[in-house]
Parts: structure tokens; sequence; C-alpha cells
């Protein structure tokens, strides 16, 4: 029996396919990449933006015709649209033969083996149950490095977002467990983890009565044979004291932060609903760089938020100019239905959103290219990727480069290397984003 396993969305959703590849490996069920070969299909969904929400549905009727040939036996439909939209789903792809929740992704091999057996049964769980963790998981990033994920869940309840509705309050993952889940993981080879959350910041908060990301990250430090510890999506206002000194000491916590700010006008972010205006986020990064010099610094901006004016928008230019962001993502506003940022007045039109998305990133190609440049002469510490096909190079990441969004050192060596094997490399040159590098010698 094999199943073909699709995973859409973010890096917290693919812990979630992970962890149902895990489930379903577990009762003899195989994979294929090969819809001519699938038995059965499971697709596991997003909707957190509108071309995430298209590229999920448009997904789901691609692999619906696979059922309605009779080709496949199965069509599951999971994640974060499949809770969103369970009614109209079934309701509009009949060929859907269940649905399985967000909190409820143990289920998919009961799930599975009732559809197989003419007997479907969808699996909705209440919001506020506790998240999945410590689970075996299937890993799908090549083996060397691995999210983990450390909560489920949001309380911020920004007014542009629909995860608190399909993914419930901020639940917290118990400690013992993701010890657990990543002492596993690192025996299976993985010598990256990088820690994800809708907000990692908060961890333990709800659980321990206290924010206890400090102390997960000493704990994760322990492990021997884990090389680097990545944090990802760390709200500017939850960032403490204590979190700056454990990524001062502890060796393995690279010196990277992705701080998601979403605008660099106080306005906008007041609509927003942030719990931060610019002058302390700021405040906040420059605490940073003063503590940690090195410190590579990431974030993302929504362009054309509801009433953003002219005036907003270059603020918010104003303000990456000055905080020179080490990388910046932008994304145009997407009016998310059952959000209070969908019903505000003076929409933008996706013209001006895209002409201010473009602009943003212009600004912010300068400011990279130059950083980019300026790294020519330094010896720097990488993991490699993969080898570059019919030539005597390879592709790697720094401390700086988180997978699949930032940007990449390309090595030439004849030297034989495996991917995740760590290399010194001495900067010889820049490609925009990219770096170009050799061995270091020494």
């Amino acid at each position: 029996m094999k199943i073909l396993f699709i995973s859409l969305g973010c890096d917290k959703n693919l812990v979630d396919s992970e962890v149902m590849l895990g489930e379903l490996s577990e009762k003899g069920y195989s994979f294929t990449d090969d819809e001519t070969e699938a038995d059965a299909v499971v697709i596991n969904t997003c909707c957190f933006i509108n071309d995430a929400k298209e590229e999920s549905i448009n997904t789901i009727l691609e692999m619906s015709e696979l059922k309605k040939s009779g080709q496949v036996r199965a069509l599951i439909v999971t994640g974060c649209l499949a809770q969103r939209y369970q009614d109209e789903i079934q309701k509009e792809i009949p060929e859907v033969d269940a649905i399985v929740g967000t909190t409820a992704i143990l289920t998919i091999t009961e799930t599975l083996e009732r559809v197989l057996k003419g007997e479907p049964e969808n699996h909705m769980e209440a919001l506020d149950k506790a998240p999945v963790g410590g689970r075996k998981r299937v890993m799908t990033t090549g083996g060397y490095y691995a999210y983990l994920k450390i909560a489920e869940g949001c309380d911020k309840h920004c007014t542009y977002c629909i995860i608190p509705k399909v993914r419930g309050n901020y639940r917290s993952i118990p400690m013992e467990d993701l010890i657990k889940e990543a002492k596993s993981l690192v025996l299976g080879g993985v010598k990256e983890l990088i820690l994800v959350a809708q907000e990692t910041t908060l961890y333990g908060r709800d659980l321990y009565g206290e924010k206890c990301l400090p102390k997960l990250l000493r704990e994760l430090s322990k492990i021997e044979e884990l090389e680097w510890i990545r944090l990802l999506y760390c709200y500017p206002e939850e960032i403490t004291e204590e979190l700056i000194q454990v990524m001062k000491e502890e060796k393995k916590i690279c010196h990277y932060l992705d701080i998601p700010v979403q605008s660099g006008s106080d306005a906008v972010l007041k609509r927003m609903g942030r719990k931060t205006d610019a002058g302390q986020i700021k405040d906040m990064i420059g605490k940073l760089r003063k503590e940690i010099p090195d410190i590579c610094i990431r974030t993302t901006l929504i362009a054309g938020f509801p009433g953003e004016t002219e005036e907003n928008h270059e603020e918010t230019m104003d303000f990456v100019n000055e905080v020179s962001f080490d990388r910046l993502g932008v994304f145009t506003y997407s009016a998310e239905e059952d959000t209070p940022a969908a019903e505000m007045p003076d929409q933008i039109p996706e013209e001006i959103k895209e002409r201010r998305r473009d602009e943003i990133m212009e600004l912010q190609q300068e400011i990279a290219f130059d950083a980019a440049g300026e790294m020519t002469g330094r010896c720097i510490r990488a993991i490699i990727e993969g080898k570059v096909a019919d030539e005597d190079a390879y592709v790697a990441r720094t401390y700086k480069d988180a997978p699949g969004v930032d940007g990449y050192l390309f090595i030439s060596t004849d030297r034989q290397l495996m991917s995740g094997d760590f290399v010194d490399v001495v900067i010889t040159g820049s490609n925009e984003y990219d770096l170009i590098g050799e061995i270091s010698a020494s």
C-alpha cells in the first residue's frame, strides 16, 4: 500500500506532516512521490494567505482527478484549510473521502483504514487539545537538519491573522517530550535543530508559569552530537535578557534571530494589533546587536495593510533603511475572512500593495548586497547542503542562513564532502544574496 503524501505551507505544518508519516510508517505503509504508483493521497494543507489557500485548493482538485479515475482508493485532506473549511471542501469536492483537523493528526492511520474499508469518518478535535510532541517522525528535510515544533497555536490575535481560529490558543509542548524528540532526531543524523512555533519566545509560560525558552535551549545544548540550534519567530516584546544571555553563552546556538515585525509605521502597527511600536523594535534590535555583535536578524513585513498611507509606507522604508536588517522578506497584505483587518475600511488596491512590496525589496537588496560584499575575507563555519552537479563545488549555509528562506554559500573544492558536514570557509566574493568561498587551509 503506497501513499502519496503532499505537505504544503509552513515549517510548522511540515512537522505535522512528518509526524503523520511516522504514524503511517509504524503501521507498515510505504510512500511514493509518483502519483501513478499511489494507492492513496494525503494532502496537508495551508490557508494562511490567499496564495497558500489557492495552492491547497488547486492541489486537492488535481488529486481529486486521480480519485475520479479510480487510480487512487483514498483521498484525505488535513491541515489548516481542512480545519477551516471542512464543510465547504466536502460539499464542493466530494472525491475527498475524509478530513483530519489540525489537532487530530494522530488519527491519520485510523482515518485511512476506515476509508479503505468504505467507512470514512472525519476526525476534528478540540483546538485546545494538548499538542503533539515526542513522536516518531519520517524526515523530509534531507536528514541533517530538522524543525522542532515547541508549541502550537497563538494568543496574540493580530488583526490580520487567522491562526488562532485554525490552530487554537498557545499551548507549549512539555520540555521532556521536546528533549526526547530532539535526541531521537540527532540520533538519526540531524546536526541542526530549528526551533519553530507561531511564537517561540513565549515557550513554557502556559505550562510552567514563566517563559522557559532559555532553559529549553540550555537543555538542548547538552545533546552531544548536535552542532547548531536556530531560533525562528521571536516576537520583539517577548525577547528577554535571559534569552540574550543564553544565546551569548551557549556555543551551539546560532547568532540568528527571526523577529517578525510586520511594519515600520506606528499607525499601521497599532491597526495590526501588534504589541510594539517602531521605536521599541529599534531599541530591541540595537540591544541585540550591542550584546551579540555578529547576530544576524531576519524579519518579515506586510505591504499594503488596510489604511496604510503613502506616508506610512515611507515610514516603513525609513525604518528598513535605518535598521538594515540582515535578512528581510515582504508579503503583500492578504485579506482573510473572519479577521478584523478584512473588515477594515480603506483596503489597498493590489497594484499599490505590489508596488510598495517591490520598493521595500529593492531597498533591502541594496542593504543585503552591500552586506554580502563586506563578508569577503572572513572565515566562517558552514554546513554542506549538497553538491553542484558536474562541478567541483558544493552548496552550503552559514549560521546567517536558515534553509529555504535565506541565501547560500557556494564553495569550490575537490574534496569529497557529504550533506551535513561542517567546514570552515574563507569568503572570496559574493553574487547578490549568495556568498562564494573556499575551504580554509587552517
